[in-house]
């Protein structure tokens, strides 16, 4: 199997031209090529394939072979793939993913891209489309329990599900012990992303990530949506924002006539190889 390593603020992942190559087996696949020390080593796969609703479909799967419905990260590096690669000369493509088709503007310099400005879609906060276990209409500074202390938590999905709650340090979190229980917790049926923030100032906040499926990441794209969503409904932050990550910084906007999210940032290729599977 011929495939590409890329990566966004250093969330990574092996990427597959389904144009030209089948992957039997995804799930399996999935895990193996993710695995740091026998395989190739990634967040997870990704794979670039025909749509009938878009220009392309971007499949992709966590580091455990499970499935994800969405990743802001892994979608601008599928935007500089198929325009460096020559599958396409357009700057403004769409992308059909599980959580609907998202529109990417390609910002080219000397031929290649350089950033990708993703049209993220609708913040949802009703806790039935998250979902979260509760009767809640909306689980908005809510408090949570986790290792017996309580934090206020407020829940959005970006196409996928995501968990904010506000910290007072990222630098000194211990993500390995509390993510697991985050993503896991009894609230949370088809478990959660969980985003760390640290508030700065009106226009930046910090942030660190457990994500389901894969653990701590460099850089989360649906993650920082969620993050500057439920910064600025709880008043924190201003409609537009950086968000620093371990591996860099996104910037998000909030358009609040259309509702829409905007989040602008890089992707890199790293390598390119090929790999016997089975």
């Amino acid at each position: 199997m011929k495939f590409t390593k890329m990566q966004g603020l250093g969330n990574d992942y092996i990427y597959v031209n389904c144009f030209e190559e089948k992957v039997e087996n995804i799930n399996e696949t999935a895990k193996f090529v993710s695995d740091r020390h026998f395989g190739i080593g990634s967040d997870g796969l990704v794979l670039i394939c025909p749509s009938d609703k878009a220009d392309f479909r971007m499949d992709m799967y966590n580091s455990d072979g499970t499935q994800a419905e969405m990743c802001g990260n892994a979608i601008r590096c599928v935007g500089k793939y198929v325009y460096d690669r020559g599958l396409t000369d357009k700057t403004e493509i769409s992308v059909e993913t599980l959580a609907g088709i998202k529109y990417l503007q390609l910002n080219v310099e000397k031929g290649t891209v350089k950033t990708i400005r993703v049209n993220m879609g609708e913040p949802k906060i009703k806790s039935a489309e998250i979902p979260v276990d509760t009767e809640l209409e909306n689980f908005i500074k809510q408090p949570v329990t986790v290792m017996g202390k309580k934090y206020d938590v407020t829940c959005v999905s970006m196409g996928n599900p995501h968990a904010v709650t506000y910290i007072d340090d990222t630098d000194s979190l211990e993500i390995e012990k509390i993510g697991p229980l985050f993503e896991n917790h009894k609230l949370f049926p088809k478990r959660i992303n969980t985003e760390f923030i640290q508030l700065i100032d009106r226009k930046t906040i910090k942030m660190r990530v457990w994500e389901r499926g894969a653990g701590e990441t460099l850089a989360c794209g649906t993650g920082a949506c969620a993050a500057m969503a439920a910064s600025n409904i709880n008043g924190y932050i201003d409609d537009e924002a950086d968000v620093i990550l371990l591996g860099g910084t996104l910037h998000i906007e909030w358009d609040k006539k259309q509702n829409l999210i905007y989040m602008t940032g890089p992707a890199e290729f790293v390598f390119d190889g090929e790999i016997k599977l089975w």
